[in-house]
């Protein structure tokens, strides 16, 4: 996979996404992102590559950071947001050459939370996407408490099992490739995880799907 390729793409599909977007619509509140609207969202999207590009990335990307590139931007609509962002591309692309793709996965995850605020399905079947569920799957697998049998994630053509095959496990959760690699950046919530155990039960197992914070309160979909 071409990371910076698959980055180009996604920016791409999300300025067409926008693209055109009234105010009412661009005030939409994000239901994966619940404190900012669909323009503060784009406003953190185009301020991190900004950043990026002057040297300032936390490792833990704080919600500090990520409140003061969207401040920064209040005054803007989505036309000027995208016109930053489209200057903003090129330099991106020569710094991940040199230092990694990690925006890659910002754009990855976001493109999708706005899917969701604005109900436009699409870019679900990407390798980004299933890059990042590798990537997530093992920052899941750990978070596991040890005396925990086994649980399994089986989609219709991914599968997981945290050990021995995924048809042994005492806990079975089963949904589409596309939610379970949501479920595993914290995008899907306690219910819907409920709603797809097919086998034994995934409460004790909850706590590790919180990669990125705590579990959204309400059911979430993109598009």
């Amino acid at each position: 996979m071409d990371e910076i390729a698959e980055w180009s793409r996604a920016q791409q599909r999300v300025i067409a996404l926008v693209d055109g977007l009234t105010a009412e619509r661009a005030g939409t509140r994000v239901p994966a992102c619940p404190d900012w609207t669909v323009r503060d969202l784009l406003s953190h999207m185009v301020g991190l590559g900004a950043d990026v590009l002057a040297g300032d990335e936390p490792d833990d990307h704080n919600e500090e950071w990520t409140a003061r590139q969207v401040d920064a931007r209040r005054g803007r609509d989505v036309g000027a947001l995208v016109a930053e962002w489209e200057v903003v591309a090129e330099p991106l692309r020569a710094w991940m050459a040199e230092h990694g793709t990690r925006p890659l996965g910002d754009v990855t995850i976001h493109e999708q939370d706005l899917r969701g605020a604005l109900e436009v399905p699409g870019g679900r079947d990407t390798p980004a996407m299933a890059a990042l569920r590798d990537r997530f799957v093992g920052r899941f697998a750990p978070r596991l408490d040890a005396g925990l049998p086994p649980i399994a994630l089986v989609g219709e053509q991914w599968s997981w099992c945290s050990a021995g095959a995924p048809g042994d496990a005492a806990v079975e959760l089963r949904a589409s490739d596309f939610d379970l690699a949501r479920a595993l950046m914290t995008r899907r919530s306690a219910a819907q995880l409920r709603s797809w155990t097919v086998r034994g039960d995934v409460e004790p197992y909850l706590d590790a799907f919180a990669t990125l914070g705590p579990l959204p309160e309400q059911d979430l979909t993109d598009g």
